[in-house]
């Protein structure tokens, strides 16, 4: 598993050259609805073992959630059922908040 950094994910994104990833956050519909980085897909963290088969494995997969502890447990079990470009947000979309886009609500 790779970690990213909020201001390394931006630029990631903004940057043409670099391969498409998937945003997958794992948070509670609640905290979706409160706050998220654009463009990310919503499948809560106790729903991945039953819809990760929905996931394409071949494209690099971003897990976010709001600090990075469920992302990452995200992560692994994708991992383990063989995910192989695999990237955690270090600090979750508050530090995307903080350190990105501070007009985003936090909580």
């Amino acid at each position: 598993m790779q970690h990213i950094t909020a201001p390394e994910l931006a630029q990631r994104m903004q940057d043409a050259s670099q391969a498409p990833v998937l945003l997958l956050d794992v948070r509670e519909e609640w905290e979706f609805d409160t706050c998220h980085i654009a463009g990310a897909q919503l499948i809560p963290m106790n729903a991945i073992p039953a819809r990760y088969m929905e996931l394409n494995k071949s494209m690099p997969i971003v897990c976010i959630c709001h600090h990075g502890a469920r992302s990452m447990q995200v992560a692994y079990f994708l991992e383990r059922n063989g995910f192989s470009q695999i990237i955690n947000l270090t600090g979750g979309v508050h530090a995307w908040a903080q350190q990105v886009d501070i007009s985003m609500p936090t909580y």
